[in-house]
């Protein structure tokens, strides 16, 4: 099982590997968000074609969504399965050597219900999937399909079987998080199904939230957040720039000062909250000062875990046909970008010194992640894969934490 791109992605691949349990079969479960992605996921399925030249090679995911000719038409592809059709044991049953159908008729996200996470220490759990926003740049929602949401009993009853089956974190996930529940009965917010799951899983030790749209955190989810301990202190926002007119052009919903005012808000009532976010660098039309504009929102909004993306066009998009920066220009805006993000990382790292963290360890068992998403390592590591343990931060790095267990 190949897996790249999202989180969603991740929860979505542990369900396909149940149901091509006891098959010689490699699946590549692709990513479109970017040409980078595309040209990932065609480099992944000609390795694993040299690594497994006897077996069965299926690829699912949005890249084939979107393209499922090109995939199909490679030497190394044996099928292609649409997104929806991936977590369907139909689609894995059928002989067809291309079973891809119209997402955008798609109506209904079930909860799909792998048993575990073999290898990870957190569980991953879809709650939404698809997006009914149309950012110019992105070509997801036509590999996603319109915004849907697993019913909030679903949601509560597959991570109590996580949580049982001796996973710690969960974290949700979803294409478009922050819209979840809108397409529900009563129309509940994500805030809603948080405090759900807080209520009816009182064994569930750390919660931790995927991307979210800013401007759409309701004042439940906020609270949540921001008071009560199980939800982890770290979020990722999708701000994508920091100037209101590439904003504008990217059709983005909030502003700069929205983007801003949010994170004080949320650090005036957690201040230990750590802040991931998207950024986006060469989008059609920025120029220099707009350019700046960015770069200075990572020290505005205190950006730690900075995702990075230069600006590739997604043919059919919108921002494909605006006016294209140069590729050179693109290239030194990300890696200056990279460098502020990098550099304001480190600071935050090195401020952590002599804190004691929460701990949940992965594999190798020597190092894991803080509830702030901070890597840490252990000095020695006496613990478990899958243990949630206490660490004194002795030592920092540019990247990550050193520690010893309390």
């Amino acid at each position: 099982m190949i897996s790249l791109g999202c989180r969603l992605n991740i929860a979505e691949s542990e369900t396909i590997r149940t149901l091509v349990a006891g098959r010689d079969t490699v699946v590549v479960n692709s990513c479109a968000v970017t040409n980078a992605a595309v040209k990932a996921t065609r480099v992944a399925i000609r390795r694993a074609r040299r690594a497994r030249p006897g077996a069965e090679l299926v690829v699912t995911g949005c890249a084939a969504q979107l393209d499922p000719a090109g995939f199909a038409a490679m030497p190394e592809v044996d099928r292609v399965i649409g997104n929806g059709e991936k977590l369907l044991p139909a689609a894995w049953n059928s002989l067809a050597p291309v079973v891809v159908g119209d997402i955008m008729q798609l109506r209904e996200t079930a909860p799909h219900l792998a048993a575990s996470f073999t290898g990870h220490a957190r569980a991953f759990v879809e709650v939404q999937n698809g997006c009914d926003h149309r950012c110019t740049f992105c070509a997801i929602p036509f590999g996603r399909g319109p915004s849907r949401s697993v019913p909030a009993g679903a949601v509560v009853e597959r991570i109590a079987g996580l949580v049982d089956a001796g996973h710690a974190e969960m974290v949700l996930t979803g294409v478009d998080l922050t819209s979840y529940g809108h397409d529900l009965p009563g129309a509940p917010t994500l805030g809603m199904l948080v405090e759900r799951i807080l209520r009816h899983v009182p064994k569930l030790a750390r919660l931790r939230l995927s991307s979210l749209d800013s401007i759409e955190i309701d004042e439940r989810l906020f609270e949540l957040v921001t008071g009560e301990a199980r939800v982890m202190p770290h979020l990722h926002l999708s701000f994508q720039a920091g100037n209101d007119l590439i904003l504008k052009r990217m059709k983005r919903r909030h502003s700069r000062a929205q983007a801003v005012a949010t994170v004080a808000r949320l650090k005036a009532a957690r201040p230990d909250i750590a802040i991931g976010a998207d950024l986006i660098a060469g989008f059609p039309t920025e120029d220099e000062g707009m350019f700046a504009d960015t770069l200075a929102l990572i020290d505005d909004t205190d950006i730690v875990h900075g995702h990075i993306f230069p600006y590739s066009p997604r043919a059919g998009t919108p921002a494909a046909r605006m006016p294209q920066v140069a590729a050179e220009a693109i290239r030194a805006r990300a890696e200056r970008l990279r460098d502020a993000a990098a550099r304001r990382k480190a600071a935050w790292l090195a401020a952590q010194v002599g804190t004691v963290q929460q701990v949940l360890l992965e594999r190798p068992g020597d190092r894991g992640h803080a509830g702030n998403f901070a890597e840490v390592r252990l000095l020695p590591a006496p613990a478990r894969p899958g243990d949630l343990v206490a660490v004194r931060i002795t030592a920092a790095t540019d990247t990550h934490l050193l520690g010893t267990m309390i």
